[in-house]
This record gives C-alpha cells, structure tokens and sequence, in this order.
C-alpha cells in the first residue's frame, strides 16, 4: 500500500508546486477601450423601437490570470451615450472566458445610472454584455490591449422604463493613440541618440 501511495504523492506534490507558480505569477491586468456602434432604444419597455448611434468608454481589471489560456475575473467600468442626449455611467464584474487563446469571450454584468432629456432624475439600471475578440495575455506589461465585437443589453429600471440593445466594435485606446504619437515623434524629430548615426550613416561628400 505505502508503494502504491508514493506515485500518487509525488503527483500532488508536484501539481501543487505547478499551481502555486501560476498563482504567484498572475498579475492584474487592465484594458480600456472605446465603443462605437448602434443601439436599438425603446421607451415603456418597447424593444429597439427607434436605432441610435451608440459611443463609449469601456475599462477593466481581471484577476487571476497567468497565460491566455487561464480564465480571469475582475470589476468594469463605463461610460457611454445614445444619439449623445443622454449619458450612462456604469461599473461591475467581468470574467474572461478562454474559448480561444487569443480570442476570449469576456462575460459583464452590472448596473448603471442613466441621465436624460426625458427623464427628471437619475435611472437605474442593469445590463448585460458579451466581448468577443482578441485580447492576449501580456507576460510584459500589466495592460493588455483588447479590441473586437460588444453586444449589450440594457434594461432601465426607473420610470421611463428604457430598454437597450448596443451592437459596437471596441477599439484599444492605444491603437487609436498611435496616429498622435506618430505625429508627435514625426514633428520632434530624431531623438539625441539617433542623430550620430544617421550623421555617420550619410555618404561622404
């Protein structure tokens, strides 16, 4: 019997040394990006009864991942307008689900408040969304870019009763910073460490 326990024992052993390096090694990570799309709006309950245009601002923070193929769990943040008379603020849980390595789904459920034209005060609100897309586990830096496809739905709980449906793309923030920071590298010139070498690099005359 103590023969056939050590096999088993030094399985444990080392499963447990493997899990407690993966534990040591997850390390938050953050994303933000911006949402643009359509919404499907609708008062008194009515289900996509007039389409918008939809824009945002989209954050979080997952927990508990090491490598792309671990699952992550962590609170969101957003802002976001309809037809741009009316703003929501909004905050959460999402957890990544690794269907693909690189490809995740990413699950959110929250709740949000709501201001608009037709309403006298704050809504609240709850919604639910699905992101699909890529966004990779970054082993260097603890931001890891995401961009791809967000469906929403949210359901108003205050006397407008306002229902929406929100189809969108979002976009990484740093991808739409690159253009700026091209430019400004651009109009800066070569920095003080490039200059020498393209001065060496130049035929003689």
């Amino acid at each position: 019997m103590a023969t056939a326990a050590r096999p088993a024992a030094l399985i444990a052993a080392l499963l447990g040394v493997v899990l407690a390096h993966r534990t040591a090694r997850a390390e938050p990570q953050a994303s933000a990006g911006v949402t643009l799309g359509v919404a499907g709006a609708g008062l008194e309950r009515r289900l996509w009864d007039t389409t918008v245009f939809h824009a945002g601002v989209r954050g979080d923070v997952l927990f508990g991942r090491a490598a792309n193929d671990d699952f992550g769990v962590g609170p969101y943040a957003e802002v976001l307008t309809h037809a741009f008379d009316e703003i929501q603020v909004g905050a959460g849980i999402s957890a990544l689900v690794p269907v693909l390595d690189v490809l995740p789904l990413v699950l959110s459920t929250g709740v949000y408040g709501r201001w608009s034209e037709e309403a006298d005060a704050l809504e609240p609100g709850v919604a639910a969304a699905v992101f699909w897309g890529g966004r990779s586990y970054n082993f260097h830096s603890p931001y890891a870019m995401s961009t791809g496809l967000l469906a929403q739905m949210r359901l108003g709980l205050g006397p407008s009763r306002e229902t929406a449906v929100v189809l969108a793309a979002q976009l990484d923030v740093t991808l739409l910073a690159l253009p700026f920071v091209y430019a400004i590298n651009a109009l800066k010139g070569p920095s003080p460490e490039a200059a020498p070498v393209r001065r060496a690099a130049a035929p003689a005359p």
